[in-house]
């Protein structure tokens, strides 16, 4: 229904106001922003609007209510008759969901670690707070990231190091469960740990002639072994010789420049029997519990599996 205002189609700000719902304070300070311009002004200098400008004040307050940002709303208004007011709009829309979502799931993590400290032992409660207060949630990732990197030898092509990265570092799930709350903030516990400064897989490589080259011919035979290992972890089948163990010899056998033969599986046996660090271990435990584990095996289970298979053949 189309409402009219003083006998020339002009309103008063007060008209306006009541029109539209809304306060004069309201009113006057759209108008201020430039968001709500005015018509005109009366011969006493009192500001007139035009009865469109009910229509955009409810536009205004529709997107107010989705609480997009003034800024936002400006952009959006700017481009409502151009052929860009649809993509103002989304852009705006898109964003506003995005930041929910990120909301929301910090939520359900502080809900789940609520359930964590509530559900526990008086003795853990302690050690859980602990773990909690060290880390935002949901824990950011880049902590593992760098975990990672210190580990993994340097100068390895950047395409290969995005892969290993990717394998090794869990995402955390928009709505977690308490015990995976625990993983998490363990996890991160594992990662900022300060005897990860002592681990140092760059040994492995640090014999040869050329470190990068072969760090690199290792690490995408490993990445290639593990992808052949990946079905027989999941259906948890014994391990056993075959294309993946090949594999998988194939690529420390090209780190140290040498032929996959029979004593050479028989040396490599050896020297992979003795631990890496008690750090990389509690990762891999640590990440092999969490559901994610079920349907991609973690690189350390294909790992072990690998070992086993070694073990199994030179045995």
């Amino acid at each position: 229904m189309t409402v009219s205002g003083s006998p020339d189609d002009m309103w008063s700000i007060g008209e306006l106001a009541e029109q539209a719902g809304v306060t004069v304070k309201t009113v006057r300070f759209y108008s201020n922003r430039g968001l709500l311009p005015e018509a005109a002004r009366s011969a006493g200098g009192h500001r007139r609007y035009g009865p469109e400008a009910l229509d955009r004040l409810r536009l205004i307050r529709s997107l107010r209510t989705l609480d997009l940002p003034l800024p936002q709303v400006d952009r959006i208004l700017a481009q409502e008759d151009g052929p860009g007011a649809t993509d103002a709009l989304e852009d705006a829309v898109a964003g506003q969901l995005r930041e929910l979502g990120t909301q929301l799931s910090a939520l359900r993590w502080r809900e789940a670690a609520l359930h964590l400290l509530r559900d526990c032992t008086p003795g853990e409660r302690a050690d859980r707070l602990r773990l909690i207060g060290a880390v935002p949630l949901p824990p950011p990732t880049d902590a593992l990231a760098r975990f990672w990197r210190h580990v993994l030898p340097g100068r390895l092509p950047a395409p290969l190091l995005s892969t290993l990265l990717e394998a090794a570092v869990p995402q955390p799930p928009a709505d977690p469960t308490p015990s995976q709350v625990l993983t998490f903030v363990r996890l991160h516990a594992v990662a900022t740990d300060p005897r990860v400064l002592d681990i140092d897989l760059r040994r492995l490589a640090a014999r040869t002639p050329d470190e990068a080259c072969r760090s690199a011919v290792l690490y995408e035979g490993l990445v290639e072994a593990c992808a052949l290992a990946s079905a027989d972890v999941r259906a948890q089948r014994r391990p056993h010789a075959g294309e993946a163990l090949d594999c998988f010899v194939s690529a420390h056998a090209g780190l140290r420049n040498t032929r996959d033969t029979p004593a050479f599986r028989r040396r490599l046996s050896a020297q992979l029997a003795r631990p890496v660090h008690p750090l990389i271990d509690r990762y891999w435990q640590l990440a092999g519990e969490l559901p994610s584990a079920a349907s991609q095996p973690t690189i350390g289970a294909m790992d072990d599996w690998l070992r086993a298979a070694l073990d199994t053949q030179v045995g």
